[in-house]
């Protein structure tokens, strides 16, 4: 697919070394149609690196889309320069009288604090709110799914008793919802968090559909009916060392924690990662394009 972002954006240059097509501004001008407007509320810590996954997770459709990235006012990053967000990132006060066919809502490393203690929490529910009203349909990632679960139906998130970390099995329980459709029975994704979601409070929740869950992991997809609130409580965009450098982070830092799991071979950290999920991620993104946002979004937005 031809991604357009701003041409001067680094992450563009990482892409293309992929042989992943990326269209600048002045090459989209010429094509005649109505390309899909995707914004991306980037709240990780080292936007360079989600800005890649998740350019690469968008790639695998002939759709032609524009990404707007979008950070929040009430929280200043400490590890990404002032001057790329002014250059490549929109305010969500500078958004917030335009549509989008999507938006996705990244993880954030706050997960252990309360969503109220939360810095850009009231800022976060307001963009919430309006992706009610001005999004075809959005996508939570990680604790955004945690976030959006509790804002939307007041779902509580738990703290684990260790971290959950590595590469999990999952099951898909719905094969008919387009969501996963392609998916194996049987299917692996990232997971690296301190936090859960109460599985019983999701099932029992009559406008939540648990799309694929994992015995270790709990539920990894719910949706509501509709398609238009999608809660993905793992990280299916990870590159394949991710977690190696999770892992060896933490190590510095002389906190808790251990190999992650099914990702090493012979769970050995001195050898390479194992990638063994990217066809399911690359699978569950171009789903929720075509049949999320594209198959039902207005022409005129």
């Amino acid at each position: 697919m031809p991604i357009r972002v701003c041409g001067d954006l680094p992450a563009k240059a990482v892409i293309e070394q992929e042989n992943i097509f990326i269209m600048d501004e002045n090459r989209a001008i010429m094509q005649d149609i109505r390309p899909l407007e995707i914004a991306i509320l980037n709240l990780m810590p080292i936007k360079h690196d989600t800005e890649i996954q998740l350019l690469r997770a968008l790639s695998n459709t002939p759709l032609q889309v524009n990404v707007t990235f979008v950070c929040v006012e009430s929280h200043i990053s400490k590890n990404t320069p002032a001057s790329h967000l002014n250059q490549f990132y929109s305010k969500y006060s500078e958004i917030k009288d335009k549509k989008y066919d999507g938006l996705i809502i990244t993880g954030a490393p706050v997960e252990q604090l309360d969503f109220e203690e939360v810095n850009y929490w009231e800022e976060l529910k307001s963009i919430m709110e309006w992706s009610k009203t001005h999004v075809t349909s959005t996508l939570h990632i990680c604790w955004a799914a945690q976030a959006g679960l509790y804002y939307h139906y007041g779902i509580e998130k738990e703290i684990l008793e260790e971290k959950l970390f590595g590469i999990f099995e999952h099951e898909v329980i719905h094969r008919k919802i387009p969501l996963v459709r392609g998916f194996d029975d049987v299917f692996l994704a990232p997971h690296s968090r301190y936090t859960r979601v109460s599985d019983e409070e999701i099932k029992a929740n009559k406008e939540l559909i648990v799309v694929a869950e994992s015995e270790k992991a709990g539920v990894y997809i719910t949706m509501d009916k509709e398609g238009r609130q999608i809660f993905v409580t793992g990280h299916p965009e990870y590159d394949r060392n991710t977690l190696d450098l999770e892992y060896k982070r933490d190590l510095d830092k002389g906190l808790p924690i251990k190999i992650p799991c099914n990702y090493y071979k012979d769970d050995n950290p001195n050898n390479q990662p194992l990638l063994t999920w990217r066809g399911h991620a690359n699978g569950l993104y171009t789903n929720w394009l075509n049949y999320y946002v594209y198959q039902v979004t207005p022409y005129k937005l």
